[in-house]
């Protein structure tokens, strides 16, 4: 036993594995015990048993054995890897347990087997199974057949496919053992079960005894239908449905629907072998058949009998036998030999099927002329082959050839051909006998019932009624208008008799049609009645969803206008009963209209008619008109009355008042009456008399349109028209062919002769008068918005001038749409809509395309053509060519008949000289256009040989084919190139190009067909052996064509097809198809009649473009989607249409309307970090590549198609340029709405424009930039930072476009650039710019270094990476480019670093060739001389914009003064330049204690510091000679939009020129949207500016002076009304403010206060218009801050009374407007006791309720009383407050700011516990604050050192616009200054503005430039401008302690104010060193 516990110790695998039985059995036991205990199939347990399952059941020790079956029994049911393991198993189990003795053994083999096929791995099992029927065993064999029995028995025969088992059933029967034989016959039994009778042919030739058993096995058979009972896992539904209908004991139908399919599925003919007998002809047969002896020809055909016998045979080429054979038929003179060759045809059809219907339009006519032979066996043979052919091919494309022969004047043909089509109509369903069928065939038949022969009559009659009983009487009976009532019984009473041959055959000719399996119908609709009430009961929508739509059948299109009443299908009508009846109400006599009329009629009404007094006759009009109007419809005798109204004077009336109302009255009978074509007859001619009348005109339009809409617009019109023109005056004929233009327009197309009207319309334009030629043009018009440009042809032959008229009328409509039919709906029809409404979709299309004269040109195409087309010599065969194009070009249009060009043709399709192939094919293309639809008849023996050619080696054959093939497909349809095995063989060709080409055209045309025919899944397997194809290309289309024929085939059949394949081949292939399945696109809604009556309503929708179908939708269109689809379908699934047609409609709704509602950019959660953590980690391929390969597309396809919709990725990955364009139009409308979405799918994006970068095609390239100067500003709105990731895809890719040929290209590439700065760091973007000057491409070296250049001077050296000595390096190599524009853009750049950063340059650059070097000297020379330098560039330029009006970026919002890099260089000249300010440079004021005692523990990027050279500040200042310009340097590079204008004009307002200056400024407060934007802080300056400049006494000496005072007058006035009038307002209150502190210390003249009062006086007149755009807290809040600066009192004692009342007169006028609710708007007041505000307010309020008029000076003590008493409780709750502010980013500075006020105000408040808490940093922080506020405050007065001009003064005091004078008059001493003052100044402020006046000696001391500054209340411009630009800089670098940095901006503007020079000198020392320690520590 101690081997026994050594084995028990084994895990359960091992012991399954183990060498001694019983632990294999007790290894089989407790696998079996574990494999029921594992709740989850997907367990990981279950793979540790893959190998093993085998070995269970095929174990050598039978006890085992069976306990291994049991657990692998269990394995199968429960795990879910267990597929996997189906075929080693199964062979397993067929091979070593089938022939165990033990029963128990072979029943759980077949319970394994039929487990297998329960999980879905049916054909593997089956495969296994009938290996083993090859056995020598006859035991295994009997298992193999029984488990095959179990299998069908159980899952059924949808499942278990039968064709494979009835193959080899044949070969079981002739078994030598009886166990085997009898086995199969219980298998044949179960198979009959299943398929009936289609088991007999397989079966007939097996023993006659056996199949004798069988036949009485067979009949025992239950009848019923057989029933799956066990079912695959994916059915569990049918499952549950069939439990519930065992529980129920009942056999509800529910199960019935599927098995019914799977019943009439299988056809005899499907399950039989193919047989190849061209071979196996006689190898004289060709010479036989065509002997002079007669024996001889009957020994040929007997030979072919005796092969076409073969039920079912191989395809092949059959042209020559069946043109030998039609030979025979048609020529030979021996009756029997044409009997025998129509059953040897007969054979042929039948055994090739839909194969032979490319040879069927040949025989047909053959055949039905021979029908003149008498004899009846030759007829009986004759009859068999015709209908033998029949079913091979569809009653639409041999119609012809029978419409041919009917007028044949032979009775016996006539006879037989009415029989053959009664016949053929028996096969025919509605959906296949449409209208446009039933039209011709119906007229021709209706001869034949009135023909003089008998025999022909009764064959008539039965036609007929055949096809009353298919299509319905609804449909036939229009045709039927005519006939008496004896014959209309005797065709219904054949109709009665007629057996429809609804079964399988109907099936093939029905999907032939339609591609619907008839199948399905024939069970729901057992005979044509069911068929109909479906039908009907299906239509009902269809007037609901588009009126048109009822506008029922359509009246014959080519009926004559002869008959009245003829073919007209007014039947189709709609009416019921006896309606239908009237309206062919036949003429009556004038006396019997005379008692009808006397009987609805009063007397009098009807003696005056004719009276010779014409008042007398005018009111017998009008009593006419009243009886008119009071009748009832069905009273109303409509045909009397109009007799009546034509009675003499009729339409001869003289008197025009009498005439409008006899046409009024017209009018309303036909509106009111059942009116019919009869009664239309008598009136028409008089109306078309008077309708160019104009008086009566109107009226008889009125007239013919209510006609027409009783008539019908189709009959009426084609009346109206040819009496028109059978008449001389030419105003009738315009005003008819207006009429006629109008009444399309309102009734639509549908049904419309076009015909019958271009002949007219054609005499109209020749016609002399100018007016008929023009109607004839409009109408023209008109028609061609519903026709098409087909509508052309028929005028190609008019005069160029007339054509050019036609022309520019056709191009007027282009792009409209057709209007909705808004009359002809006729008021009778809602009840019975019209059948043929589908067809009469099409018919419009094929209207067009039907009506051109075609010629036939058979006569032409000689036998000598034929022979030199296929002559030896090249140039011969060339001749031959050329003729076929010449005679087809003269043609133009041509019949089908085209004798034996097809073959010639054929032939040169594979000709050796490749100039012949290409002629072949153009003539091919020429022959498609010129014979239109009819082109389906050559598909199987021109078309395909054209698809061969795809497969040839030159590029551009294979084009010229592919365009063949598209020529041909848009005039087919798609239907007749995928029946039949033709395009699989094609596939089955290895040849790459004929694979690449032929999947790539099957994926652009599947995926628009509503239906395809079975056939399509014969190409499966060759598509699966391209995806594994040697040639990329060839997988890539097989993978792109995958999804739709999935779409079309489904899933399911898609994997069972992959059986076939090998096992690694299967796996891979059944991924793409999981994949494909994923991408798999909606099937366009299927041939539901519902859905295409939704769109085909109106017969016109044909042509109306895509948007004309969304509108009929209505509603509709966006409650559910799949309506669109259906429309899609509608729109382009008749496969009959004419060219145009599909034309219009292919393009806009193929993709358009397939739904495009939705993002467009779904938002995955995570994607995007998803995504980069598997490009991390190399999952993906890192996007990094010299040109895009496949993978990388496909990848991003894949990656995108998560998250972008699939119509857009589409467009995306389309081939054609033109798509991609699409696709970024749709992304920049989607941009501003979807922006979460596009920054969800970011890095997508932008990899998906680089690949645009690599597209040749301009326009993509240009529209890519577009996008992507939209999505990074938007970007930069958003504040949003590209990722590494992001930035590393895409920025090389766009580098390398800088170097693009095109200059606007690189443009925009610049100015993308620049803005990336915004949105990634530029010390990132450095390297990838530095990357970019290594390319080959001297245009980008050039424009990279140029670029590098630009960083530099924007964000200084630290941009540099990774040192700037490399980076400069670098740089300096390439002064020795080869290139002269690179040599000028490094030294360009080199200078610009030099300008920066000084001689330091030198080090840096490192050693130089001395000819660089002494070039690089020589250029920083010229620079220094130059006036447009860098530095000179700086002073000049960039502090005025820092002054002007776009220096706000509150202005331009985010500051879109785009030119980022003088953006970025204000902040740093500020301080660097000293001719500007000496504060402390801005860039300084970290917090340096902080800084120090931080050695680096944060890791941080060091920001872009400017390097400055602090000693600079000690050295006198250079003042730069002036250099006026108006536009930045940068300004073409950056700019080439609007922002650019804006940019230009505010670039002018810092010019020198004070004209420009104030011209420019007038014209940005032009426009109002731009004059909004000026914040407070702005318009503040700018006022101050003004009126300081108008109350300069110096400008009144210039010349022009009051010029200027003019002109800034009109500027004032512009900006006080266009601008945010909150803003004015504060900025006006704010100034005043300030201008009365300055008054009252007497440094400014009380003039100014007054000018801004003047200012505020406007204001308050336009206070009532503005009043509610204003933001009043804010007012009130700056009201509030001014009243307590200068409380009552002080306003006092000012001088002038003035300041005091404006103040009144402005509240006063708010509290008028506004009335009590004014107290609302004080809520931006903290502390509202600080001043009077309230109280005032109160007064006011109080005042004007009462009228009292007393002053209330109680409330005023009260006030001031309450004022003292600051409320301690809240003092903490204040504090708490403001240390809250203090604490928090964005409002430190109002914090601290507040602190100061309050501790100033309780001087006595303890904020010590408030400090305590906080960091040592905070209460350093706080306290430092609180004292630079305080030397802000308190050192005002004090005259700030020479040094500077203190930031405050450079705030307030320097205007804005800087042309302006400086406000400070006077100096602090309150002495008044001399003149000579302001000229110091006035020269300062020209040198900086420019203006050359000064040498540098005569400087003025700067001390006599400073003033006293004013209070800080509102930050000015230069403030704003500077807390932006840290905002920017903190969002730019990204840099922690920069937040330090705007914590100390606070709103007294930058830096502290230097006391003293030698505190500034300590000041300065003490930074410089602080600096050096910071950096010495940071390394």
């Amino acid at each position: 036993m101690g081997d026994d516990s050594e084995w028990m110790k084994l895990p359960i695998d091992q012991k399954c594995e183990h060498k001694l039985w019983k632990a294999r059995l007790n290894g089989y036991e407790e696998a079996l015990k574990l494999f029921q205990k594992i709740d989850d199939e997907k367990s990981p347990e279950w793979s540790k048993y893959l190998g093993l399952i085998k070995k269970f059941v095929t174990d050598s020790n039978a006890v085992a054995q069976l306990k291994g079956l049991e657990a692998a029994l269990a394995y199968v049911e429960n795990a879910h890897v267990a597929g996997k393991t189906t075929g080693e198993v199964a062979s397993g189990v067929v091979n070593k347990v089938f022939n165990q003795p033990k029963a128990r053994a072979k029943e759980l083999g077949e319970d394994i087997c039929l487990m297998y096929i329960e999980i879905e791995k049916g054909e593997a099992i089956q495969e296994e199974l009938l290996k083993g029927l090859d056995n020598k065993n006859p035991k295994i064999i009997v298992a193999c057949i029984e488990t095959l029995r179990k299998a069908l028995s159980e899952f059924g025969s949808k499942i278990i496919s039968l064709k494979p088992i009835i193959k080899v059933l044949p070969k079981l029967f002739e078994s030598r053992e009886k166990a085997v034989r009898d086995e199969a016959k219980l298998l044949a039994v179960e198979i009959y079960r299943w398929i009936r009778d289609a088991l007999r042919p397989p079966l007939q030739n097996i023993n006659s005894v056996q199949l004798k058993e069988l036949e009485e096995e067979w009949i025992k058979v239950s009848s019923a239908a057989p029933k799956q009972t066990r079912f695959l896992r994916s059915q569990q539904e049918l499952k549950a449905k069939f439990e519930q209908q065992q529980g129920l004991g009942g056999d509800a139908d529910g199960g019935d629907d599927d098995e019914e399919e799977a019943v009439p599925q299988v056809d005899a003919y499907e399950l039989l072998e193919a047989v190849e007998i061209l071979s196996k002809l006689p190898k004289d047969f060709y010479e036989k058949i065509e002997a002079k002896k007669w024996q001889e020809r009957k020994e040929a055909l007997e030979a072919v009998e005796l092969l076409v016998k073969n039920p079912k045979l191989e395809s092949g080429d059959y042209a020559d036998l069946v043109k030998a054979l039609k030979k025979v038929v048609g020529k030979d003179t021996n009756v029997m030999l044409v009997a025998l060759a129509a059953k040897c045809l007969a054979g042929l059809a039948t055994g090739l099927r839909k194969k032979f219907g490319q040879y069927a339009g040949h025989v047909v006519p053959t055949i039905l002329e021979k029908f003149k032979e008498k004899k009846p066996q030759v007829v009986q043979a004759l009859q068999e082959a015709i209908d033998a052919i029949f079913l091979t091919t569809t009653l639409q494309n041999i119609s012809e050839d029978i419409l041919a022969v009917m007028d044949n004047k032979n009775p016996t043909i006539k006879q037989q051909t009415s029989l053959f089509i009664a016949r053929s109509f028996r096969h025919c369903t509605p959906s296949t006998l449409p209208k446009s069928l039933l039209k011709p065939f119906c007229a021709a038949l209706l001869k034949h019932i009135n023909d003089s022969a008998p025999e022909v009559r009764d064959a008539g009659f039965e036609a007929l009624g055949t096809a009353l009983k298919v299509a319905g009487e609804k449909a036939v009976n229009p045709f039927l208008a005519d006939v008496d009532k004896l014959k209309l019984d005797r065709i219904k009473e054949c109709a009665e008799k007629v057996e429809l041959v609804y079964g399988k055959k109907a099936g093939g000719a029905a999907e032939k049609k339609e591609g619907k399996p008839v199948a399905g119908k024939t069970a729901v609709l057992p005979g044509p009645a069911g068929d109909k009430e479906t039908k009907d009961a299906v239509t009902k929508p269809g007037p609901l969803k588009k009126p048109s739509a009822v506008k029922a059948g359509a009246p014959p299109k080519k009926g004559k206008p002869a008959t009245a009443a003829g073919t007209g299908g007014a039947g189709a009508k709609g009416k019921k009963g006896p309606e239908t009846k009237e309206i062919f109400e036949s003429e009556l006599s004038i006396e019997v209209c005379e008692e009808k009329a006397a009987a609805v009629l009063p007397a009098s009404c009807i003696q005056q008619l004719d009276s010779g007094n014409w008042k007398e006759r005018l009111a017998c009009m009008e009593e006419f008109q009243k009886a008119v109007e009071l009748m009832e419809r069905s009273e109303m005798p409509c045909q009397a009355l109009v007799r009546m109204l034509a009675k003499k004077p009729g339409w001869k009336e003289t008197n025009f008042q009498v005439m409008q109302m006899k046409l009024h009255i017209v009018a309303l009978i036909a509106q009111k009456g059942n009116f019919s074509k009869t009664s239309a007859q008598v009136v028409l001619d008089g109306l078309v008399d008077k309708v160019g009348d104009v008086k009566c005109g109107t009226n008889a339009k009125e007239a013919m349109t209510a006609i027409a809409e009783a008539c019908q617009l189709p009959w009426t019109a084609e009346q109206l028209v040819a009496m028109a023109f059978s008449q001389k005056n030419p105003k009738n004929q315009s005003e008819t062919l207006n009429w006629l233009a109008n009444a399309i327009k309102e009734f639509g197309f549908s049904g419309l002769n076009v015909k019958a009207f271009i002949s007219n319309v054609k005499t109209a334009l020749a016609a002399t008068n100018p007016a008929v030629r023009t109607s004839a043009i409009t109408l023209l018009g008109v028609m061609y918005l519903y026709v098409g440009p087909s509508l052309r042809m028929f005028f190609e032959d008019e005069k160029p001038a007339l054509l050019s008229q036609i022309d520019a009328e056709f191009e007027k409509m282009q792009g409209q749409t057709a209007p909705a039919p808004t009359r002809g709906i006729s008021r009778h029809s809602v009840g019975g809509v019209d059948d043929g409404e589908e067809e009469e979709q099409e018919e419009v299309g094929n209207d067009v395309v039907d009506l051109l004269p075609r010629t036939d040109i058979g006569d032409k195409i000689t036998a000598e053509l034929v022979s030199k087309i296929g002559d030896k010599n090249w140039k011969i065969r060339k001749e031959g060519l050329d003729e076929v194009t010449s005679i087809i070009n003269e043609a133009k249009f041509i019949q089908p008949n085209i004798g034996e060009l097809p073959a010639a043709l054929k032939g040169r399709l594979n000709d050796s000289n490749k100039i012949l192939v290409q002629q072949t094919l153009s003539i091919l293309q020429q022959l498609a256009t010129a014979m239109g639809p009819n082109i389906k008849l050559y598909v199987k023996n021109l078309g395909i040989p054209v698809i061969t050619v795809l497969g040839d080696s030159k590029n551009n054959v294979r084009a010229a084919a592919l365009a063949t093939v598209n020529a041909w497909a848009e005039q087919t349809g798609m239907k007749e190139w995928l029946e039949g095995e033709d395009l699989s063989e094609e596939l089955k060709k290895e040849n790459p190009f004929l694979r690449q080409e032929l999947l790539g055209w099957l994926a652009e045309k599947l995926p628009a067909l509503r239906s395809v025919p079975s056939d399509l899944l014969l190409c499966v397997p060759h598509l699966y052996s391209c995806l594994e194809d040697r040639n990329g290309d060839v997988r890539k289309k097989a993978q792109d064509a995958l999804p739709f024929f999935m779409m079309h085939l489904g899933f399911e059949k898609m994997a069972k097809a992959t059986g076939k394949l090998k096992p690694t081949s299967k796996d891979q292939v059944l991924a793409m198809l999981e994949k494909a399945k994923a991408n798999m696109p909606a099937k366009p809604a299927p041939p539901a009649k519902a859905s295409s009556r939704v769109v085909g309503g109106a017969a016109p929708a044909k042509f109306q473009p895509a948007s004309a179908f969304a509108d009929d939708l209505g509603s509709n269109t966006i409650e559910s989607k799949p309506d669109l689809k259906k429309v899609k379908v509608g729109g382009l699934s008749s496969k009959t249409k004419g060219v145009q047609g599909k034309k219009v409609l292919s393009k806009p709704n193929l993709k358009e309307d397939d739904d495009k509602s939705g993002p467009i950019f779904i938002i995955v959660p995570n994607g995007k970090e998803q995504r980069m953590k598997e490009e991390k980690a190399l999952k993906v391929l890192k996007w990094n590549f010299t040109t895009p390969r496949d993978e990388y597309i496909e990848q991003l396809k894949t990656q995108m198609s998560t998250c972008v919709a699939k119509w857009l990725q589409d467009e995306m990955f389309h081939a054609d340029f033109q798509h991609h364009n699409k696709a970024l139009t749709v992304m920049i409308e989607h941009l501003e709405s979807e922006k979460d979405g596009v920054i969800s799918c970011l890095d997508l994006i932008l990899k998906w424009l680089t690949l645009r970068f690599f597209d040749t095609n301009t326009s993509v390239l240009m529209k890519t930039l577009e996008y992507l100067k939209l999505l990074f500003n938007l970007l930069s709105q958003e504040e949003y930072h590209l990722t590494e990731n992001e930035a590393s895809s895409f920025i090389p890719y766009l580098i390398l476009k800088v170097g693009e040929p095109k200059d606007v290209i690189r443009k925009d590439v610049r100015a993308i650039l620049n803005r990336m700065c915004l949105i990634y760091p530029a010390s990132k973007m450095f390297p990838f710019i530095m990357e970019g000057t290594k390319s080959k491409n001297s245009k980008q070296r050039a424009e990279c270094l140029e670029e590098l250049g630009c960083l530099v001077e924007s964000y200084g050296m630290n941009v540099c990476q990774p040192t700037p000595g490399k980076a400069l390096k670098e740089m300096a190599t390439h002064i020795g480019d080869r290139d002269n524009t690179v040599r000028n853009a490094a030294l360009n750049t080199i200078v610009t670093v030099y300008n920066v950063h000084g001689d330091q340059v030198f080090k840096l650059i490192g050693n130089l060739s001395e000819k660089d070097m002494s070039m690089l000297e020589e250029r920083i020379k010229r620079s220094a001389k130059r006036p447009s330098s860098a530095p000179v560039r700086q002073a000049e330029e960039k502090p005025q914009r820092t002054q002007s009006i776009n220096a706000n970026a509150s202005m331009m919002r985010k500051g879109q003064a785009e030119d980022m890099s003088s953006k970025l260089n204000q902040n740093r000249n500020v301080g660097s330049h000293s001719e500007t300010t000496h504060t402390v440079p801005r860039e300084f004021q970290l917090d340096l204690d902080e800084i120090e005692n931080d050695n680096g523990t944060v890791r941080c990027e060091m920001p872009a510091l400017v390097q400055h050279k602090l000693d600079d500040i000690f050295e006198p200042v250079l003042i730069p000679e002036p250099k006026i310009r108006a536009v930045s340097p940068h300004f073409d590079d950056m700019h080439s939009n609007t922002a650019s204008t804006i940019n230009f004009v505010i670039s002018q307002v810092a010019s020198g020129d004070i004209n420009t200056s104030i011209q420019a400024l007038t014209q940005l407060f032009q426009i109002e949207s731009l004059a909004r934007e000026a914040s407070t802080g702005v318009l503040k300056d700018l006022m101050h500016g003004l009126i300081t400049l108008m109350l300069d006494s110096r400008v009144e000496d210039l010349e022009e002076g009051e010029q200027v005072i003019r002109s800034v007058n009109l500027l004032v006035v512009k900006v006080l009304e266009k601008s945010d009038q909150t803003n004015i307002l504060s900025a006006l209150l704010v100034l005043l403010q300030d201008s009365l502190l300055a008054t009252a210390n007497l440094e400014v003249a009380p003039k100014f206060s007054e000018l801004v009062m003047k200012c505020l006086w406007r204001m308050v007149r336009l206070l009532p218009e503005t009043i509610n755009s204003i933001n009043l807290d804010r007012i009130l809040l700056d009201i509030h801050i001014f009243m307590k600066v200068f409380p009552k009192e002080k306003l006092k004692q000012c001088k002038s009374e003035f300041p005091i009342r404006t103040l009144k007169t402005l509240l006063h006028t708010l509290c008028k407007l506004k009335g009590p609710k004014i107290l609302d708007h004080l809520t931006m007041i903290d502390n509202k006791n600080e001043s009077e505000l309230e109280a005032h307010l109160c007064r006011v309020m109080k005042h004007s309720m009462d009228q009292t008029g007393k002053a209330d000076k109680d409330t005023e003590k009260g006030a001031s009383r309450i004022e003292e008493k600051a409320s301690k409780a809240k003092v903490n709750d204040i504090l708490a407050e403001i240390f809250k502010k203090i604490g928090s980013k964005e409002n430190t500075k109002e914090g601290l700011a507040e602190l100061y006020e309050y501790k100033k105000k309780y001087s006595d408040a303890d904020i010590e516990p408030f400090l305590k808490n906080s960091s040592q940093f905070f209460q350093s922080y706080v306290e430092r604050g609180l004292r630079l506020i305080e030397t802000e405050r308190e050192g005002k007065g004090r005259i700030a050192t020479s040094t500077g001009i203190s930031p405050q003064v450079e705030g307030t005091c320097v205007p804005v616009s800087t042309h302006t004078v400086s406000s400070s008059i006077g100096n602090t001493n309150g002495e008044e200054v001399g003149p000579s003052v302001y000229l110091e100044r006035l020269k300062i402020l020209r040198q900086r503005c420019g203006l050359d006046n000064a040498k540098q000696e005569d400087r003025p001391p700067l001390t006599s430039l400073l003033s006293k500054p004013t209070l800080p209340t509102v930050a000015s411009s230069t403030d704003m401008l500077h807390s932006k630009l840290s905002q920017l800089r903190e969002s730019r670098e990204q840099y922690q302690h920069l937040d330090l940095d705007s914590n100390q901006t606070h709103s007294s503007g930058i830096g502290t104010t230097l006391a003293s020079p030698s505190s500034a000198a300590a000041n300065i020392d003490d930074l410089k060193k602080r600096l050096e320690r910071i950096k010495s520590s940071r390394k």
